[in-house]
């Protein structure tokens, strides 16, 4: 019984410092994204621990590395763009709006939060191409945009297998094209403002959807609501 006491004393001890490690780093991230806003992609740990009050050295020991670190604000900055985004990308208003919608959404992020989005490709300046948290939130968009498109297709009565392949193109094409967007505006001769890229971005998702649902035989007005979709 004694021991028994004594094993649940213990168990509850640990429970209470996991707890308190994981609020303690749940504010070291909070502290990193808002460091990684005032500072830059390339923030030091010095300003992150600076502006949560705490030693460097208290910093490092919530994580493996600077790399675990980084991957863990990147995964909380890819939750702060699926709050914004999420939304947006259930179909609503007409076929050509709620294309327009998540374009916006995207954008509207993006622009609010440039250096987050910097961060997404340059972190500390270690490579993220093997980053599972950009990786999964991109998958996860595609799927859901996938799922809208198969949808669309099924309503028609048309085979879904190709919204996966199309999903994945449009969400790679519109990622290339506002990170090449983002690297030209500061060239001479500037890079279109927002109002026209989302255009651009709006008009060319549109322009895949209609090709592919024309070869298929359906003819769809882009202002078509999509409330009267077959099987809405």
């Amino acid at each position: 019984m004694a021991e028994t006491a004594k094993r649940a004393g213990v168990d509850g001890r640990s429970t209470r410092w996991n707890a308190h490690k994981a609020r303690r780093q749940a504010e070291i991230l909070d502290a990193a994204m808002a460091a990684v806003e005032e500072h830059g992609p390339h923030v030091g740990v010095q300003r992150i621990a600076e502006r949560i009050g705490l030693p460097r050295s208290v910093v490092y020991r919530h994580f493996k590395d600077r790399a675990d670190l980084d991957e863990l604000i990147r995964q909380r900055v890819m939750g702060s763009l699926m709050a914004e985004l999420a939304p947006a990308l259930e179909p609503d208003g007409t076929v050509i709006s709620s294309i327009r919608r998540s374009v916006d959404a995207y954008l509207g992020w993006v622009t609010a939060h440039p250096r987050l989005h910097a961060f997404l490709g340059a972190g500390s300046g270690r490579p993220t191409g093997r980053s599972r948290a950009v990786a999964d939130t991109k998958a996860a968009i595609t799927v859901r945009t996938g799922d809208v498109f198969a949808g669309l297709l099924g309503a028609f009565g048309k085979d879904a297998g190709l919204a996966p392949s199309i999903a994945s193109g449009l969400v790679g094409f519109v990622d290339a094209t506002v990170n090449n967007w983002l690297s030209g505006k500061g060239r001479t001769g500037g890079a279109p403002d927002t109002e026209e890229l989302a255009e651009f971005l709006t008009c060319s998702i549109w322009a895949v959807l209609d090709g592919n649902l024309r070869r298929l035989g359906v003819e769809l007005s882009p202002d078509h609501p999509v409330s009267d979709l077959p099987g809405a």
